[in-house]
């Protein structure tokens, strides 16, 4: 069995059958547990499936290679999304929760990752909410992405995810139908209380389309 292969370690905590299932997607060195009380601020009751990033960055934990900073291994990226997509597939039916609505909360590298399954991936995984995330794939693939929502919340003086590089996801899942909502704060790399707020909001915003 390849290392792309192996099933990724997660944990899974239970919760209400009325509430959308969260999976959580850690950052650069972060792990299954980081993003559980955030989780749990923006839905009490929410099963969670946080798994933890297969790849190792000299002992550091992450979605996928990267050649520098800022400079992603193009292939993994795609490998590694599909890696992710099976895992979530596998991961509803292993925890009874193949019906139910699933929204990605991802920070840093983890947002990246869900970012790359929204795009390439999208009958696994049509919601997202992510923190410093930018645009993981050198272009867009030809991808309907109708039914998709997705938002972005984005520091106007983040070195690690400029604007730009921002704006190029924007543009990648906008331009293929996705419903894009961006947040912008004047800070850098983080997750602040405006962002939090934010997805919030948007958690609670409307009618979410049926997932197919």
């Amino acid at each position: 069995m390849s290392e792309r292969d192996r099933p990724l370690r997660h944990r899974f905590h239970p919760g209400d059958e009325d509430s959308p299932v969260l999976l959580l997607l850690h950052g650069t060195g972060g792990g299954p547990d980081d993003l559980v009380g955030l989780a749990r601020e923006l839905s009490p009751t929410a099963p969670l499936i946080a798994p933890a990033g297969p790849v190792s960055e000299h002992g550091a934990a992450r979605w996928f290679r990267r050649l520098a900073e800022g400079v992603f291994d193009d292939a993994d990226v795609v490998a590694r999304a599909h890696q992710l997509a099976d895992f979530v597939d596998d991961a509803r039916h292993r925890h009874g929760l193949a019906d139910r609505r699933l929204i990605a909360l991802g920070f840093s590298n983890g947002a990246n990752i869900a970012a790359a399954v929204v795009l390439l991936r999208p009958a696994s995984l049509r919601e997202a909410v992510l923190f410093s995330a930018m645009m993981p794939l050198p272009d867009a693939p030809e991808e309907s992405l109708t039914g998709s929502r997705v938002l972005l919340s984005n520091g106007k003086r983040d070195p690690m995810a400029p604007l730009p590089a921002a704006d190029r996801l924007v543009a990648a899942l906008a331009e293929n139908s996705a419903q894009v909502t961006t947040h912008r704060h004047p800070g850098g790399h983080e997750i602040t209380v405006t962002g939090l707020q934010a997805a919030r909001d948007w958690l609670g915003d409307g009618d979410w389309p049926d997932r197919d």
